[in-house]
């Protein structure tokens, strides 16, 4: 059985433009003689379309968009994600063959963590799916429903005999992650003793990123085969099931199951085999392994996907960058120039008599690097001129703040009216040491559509930088930006270290107390004074009003601004 996993790039809510995408890749794995075809979890409506499933139109257009794909799929076998009304909602694959869907699964484990809320949308489904294809059974399931032992794909190997199950997935990208990825599905393959092919879709979508890493995986020979990450990709494979019936008789763990508390239904159906997919060449291997890939790499191809996909599938053509000189904007600047292209990146500098010469030339060296439009406009006299006329608004006990903060909402003004009159969109230059601290201006420097580095942490801003110059060989980013000690540029002489501990000090307490969720009690007993530990959390709590207004970003870490952390503004 040659098997094709298709991990496509779909948008949430094109039904009918990722309909179209599905029978293309279809055809042309049909055209390499694939027998079998796996589409991602709810390809057909995007991932995650959350609240458009609460419109009835939209369900009704999904509908009769699989129906009206399942008319043009013949000799060939389709298994595609997609949300699915009967009686209630289920997040489901449909089975297409021979132009007709001929049965549907219903995902039995709905994640409602982190990121993920599927209990507010979907009922859970209560049985397993076998595919009889010819002398291959094939089990089918939905991502998290082969993240626990014990659930459908056990009662599939164990009930309907499979040998084969496919796993239709929309796992979103964060750091490291691939590895518990990899590790899991190892272990799932090996606990069955079935051979597991699991399709991860690919794209951006708002914060989230996908990374493919589609895989077909043996209990015995571990990792078969692996497709390429953050690209569009379709993964062929020539299935053998030589040596597991014996392995099974061996260790019969399905027998185990029976006599246990497994008591899945599991329904059996039978498909003709495809006559018309012809015999191609050798299967397409998969690109070298993901573990090639360093931390780095992953890092910034996630960033350049998930801001290339947030353009296009916004309908954007151009973007706008405040340019200041320092590291974030340098950085945000040469992500975009990367994705984009450098005519589709437009810069603007705009100093104030605080703004150091190497805050220029920074600039200039920047935008020449990386091939993009740079103009200036200077603050002085707007500031002047607001001091003028509404000095009485920065006289209150914390004056000097509001005239600070004053200088970045100018800028912020400026770069919106330019946004306004071009239609581009602009970037937030912010990270998330800043964010966390609430070292940012609410409508000055937190203005913005996107923001490419919430999620990234100075030191790991720091890192990039580097490492991106490293990578293209050349100085891509100015080392004089890398080098200069971090400043806001709002008062004479000003200094982050003025307002927060060293980065290097601040960003290991703000990554284990957000990413790890660990106790001031723990990070203390790791050698952080209390007093530090206690005053950076307090800040970061009480800025979570800031956060609930500044743009959305791409997720890269385990806990990011947004759907992962939810805290109350007001709280004791």
């Amino acid at each position: 059985m040659r098997l094709a996993l298709a991990q496509i790039n779909v948008s949430v809510g094109d039904i009918e433009g990722n309909c179209r995408r599905i029978l293309e890749a279809s055809r042309e794995a049909q055209a390499q003689g694939a027998d079998i075809v796996c589409f991602p979890e709810l390809a057909l409506s995007g991932y995650p379309p959350e609240d458009l499933l609460l419109k009835r139109d939209f369900l009704e257009k999904c509908d009769s968009c699989l129906r009206e794909t399942a008319g043009e799929i013949d000799d060939l076998i389709v298994i595609v994600g997609t949300p699915h009304l009967d009686e209630d909602l289920f997040n489901a694959a449909a089975v297409i063959c021979h132009r007709e869907i001929v049965a549907f699964y219903y995902k039995h484990f709905l994640p409602n963590y982190g990121v993920f809320d599927e209990y507010r949308y979907f009922a859970t489904g209560k049985e397993g799916l076998v595919l009889k294809v010819g002398d291959m059974r094939v089990g089918v399931t939905i991502c998290e429903d082969i993240w626990y032992p014990g659930g459908p794909m056990e009662a599939e190997v164990t009930y309907g005999g499979a040998e084969i199950i496919v796993n239709l997935s929309s796992s979103p990208f964060q750091r490291g992650k691939l590895f518990d990825r990899e590790r899991l599905l190892q272990s799932r393959t090996s606990d069955s003793t079935a051979i597991l092919a699991y399709v991860n879709c690919v794209g951006g979508q708002d914060e989230l990123v996908f990374d493919g890493g589609s895989m077909v995986l043996h209990p015995l020979e571990k990792k078969l085969v692996c497709a390429p990450r953050f690209v569009e990709h379709t993964l062929l494979y020539d299935i053998q099931k030589t040596g597991l019936w014996g392995h099974r008789m061996m260790m019969p763990l399905q027998r185990y199951f029976r006599q246990g508390n497994l008591r899945i239904p599991t329904r059996m159906l039978e498909i003709e085999i495809p006559q018309g997919s012809s015999r191609g060449n050798d299967p397409e291997l998969a690109a070298p392994s993901s573990h090639d890939m360093k931390s780095e790499d992953e890092i910034l191809e996630a960033l350049l996907l998930g801001l290339r996909d947030y353009v296009r599938k916004n309908r954007f053509q151009h973007v706008l960058i405040g340019l200041s000189g320092g590291i974030d904007s340098a950085l945000t600047a040469a992500i975009a120039a990367m994705a984009l292209g450098p005519s589709h990146v437009h810069c603007v500098f705009m100093p104030s008599r605080y703004t150091a010469d190497v805050s220029y030339r920074g600039a200039e060296l920047l935008a020449e690097s990386l091939g993009v439009s740079l103009d200036d406009y200077a603050i002085d006299e707007i500031f002047d001129g607001y001091m003028q006329n509404a000095a009485a608004s920065v006289e209150g006990p914390t004056g000097g703040l509001a005239a600070e903060n004053l200088q970045a909402r100018i800028r912020g003004n400026i770069l919106m009216s330019i946004s306004n009159s071009h239609g581009w969109l602009v970037l937030a230059t912010g990270n998330k040491s800043e964010l966390s601290m609430g070292y940012c201006t609410l409508y000055g420097d937190m203005a913005g559509g996107y923001a490419v580095l919430k999620d990234l942490l100075k030191r790991e801003v720091y890192r990039l930088s580097r490492y991106m110059n490293e990578r293209e060989g050349r100085e891509v980013i100015p080392e004089m930006i890398i080098e200069r000690e971090p400043s806001a540029e709002l008062r004479a002489d000003q200094l982050d270290t003025d307002s927060l501990p060293p980065y290097d000090i601040l960003d290991p307490i703000l990554e284990d107390y957000i990413e790890n969720g660990l106790t001031i009690e723990e990070m203390t007993a790791k050698g952080h004074p209390e007093e530090l530990v206690r005053g950076i959390v307090l800040r970061v709590d009480a800025n979570e009003y800031k956060r609930r207004q500044a743009p959305v970003g791409i997720k890269v870490t385990s806990r990011a601004f947004g759907r992962d952390w939810r805290l109350p503004i007001s709280k004791f």
